[in-house]
């Protein structure tokens, strides 16, 4: 278990809650390309999930979805909200790696949305996999989840000061992070907390090592990341038709870059 890690969801939970309504672009895409695999009445593992924005999301539409995370912080807000939303919603505070305790039994649906964020070695990202899809029925979908390397610099642009402090000569963390960025390599160490940044092309030969058929990549936040900020200024009507003209390329490879976060979907 990384405590640090640990401590930062156990501190930030209300803040991640809200991640998602701040930074909307990344759940209406998210869900409407699982949309296409999830039916009614399937069941949802959500591994990694915080305080459970997706869980409950599902949750609210009818399925039976069983949520872990290592933040305790995060599984209490998670309870509480499903409470408020008047959902059944079973929670546990365990780390990924460690779900044999739990005894989950298998689901149709995995999310594994967020421990590779923070799994520095990729053994532990390799078994994090690996459990996921112990816990996966045969025929079933698994959703993996990555920060993307580039994320560092998009929210450098869209936050005024940033890149200042990242190159600032007494930044080892930043200059460690830009020169991964411009090699091309993926970057493993601390940022907000201990972080797991890949580079583009690093994620498919990661996701070939299982026994799954791909089913779609792409960018979580579409081509909007970068003017995120911006757009969400524009008229409802403006941001709507972005929206929809963004959900033609959410699959696009060039593209992906533009986004902060990928999603890459399996069947088992």
């Amino acid at each position: 278990m990384n405590e640090r890690v640990k401590a930062h969801y156990d501190q930030n939970a209300a803040k991640e809650w809200n991640r998602l309504r701040e930074h909307p672009f990344e759940f209406l895409f998210t869900t409407y390309e699982m949309d296409r695999f999830i039916q009614d009445g399937d069941s949802i593992l959500d591994l990694g999930g915080g305080p459970g924005r997706y869980a409950i999301h599902y949750a609210k539409k009818g399925h039976p979805v069983t949520l872990v995370d290592l933040s305790e912080g995060n599984i209490r807000l998670a309870k509480k909200k499903a409470r408020q939303y008047r959902v059944h919603l079973k929670a546990y505070a365990q780390d990924c790696l460690k779900l044999e305790a739990l005894n989950l039994g298998t689901f149709d649906h995995v999310f594994l949305m967020g421990p590779l964020y923070h799994l520095l070695a990729e053994k532990d990202r390799i078994e994090a996999v690996a459990a996921a899809l112990r816990h996966l029925k045969k025929g079933g979908h698994l959703y993996v989840s990555f920060v993307l390397s580039f994320a560092g610099v998009i929210y450098d642009l869209k936050n005024g000061g940033c890149l200042a402090k990242d190159l600032d000569p007494d930044n080892a963390i930043g200059e460690a992070f830009a020169e991964a960025v411009a090699s091309q390599k993926d970057y493993a160490g601390m940022a907000f907390t201990d972080v797991f940044f890949i580079d583009k092309n690093s994620l498919e030969p990661f996701m070939a090592k299982f026994p799954l058929k791909k089913e779609i990549l792409f960018g979580q936040e579409g081509i909007l990341a970068p003017n995120e900020k911006d757009l969400l200024k524009r008229p409802r009507k403006e941001r709507g038709l972005w929206i929809e003209f963004s959900k033609k390329f959410l699959g696009v490879d060039y593209l992906l870059p533009y986004s902060e976060h990928a999603l890459w979907i399996g069947k088992k």
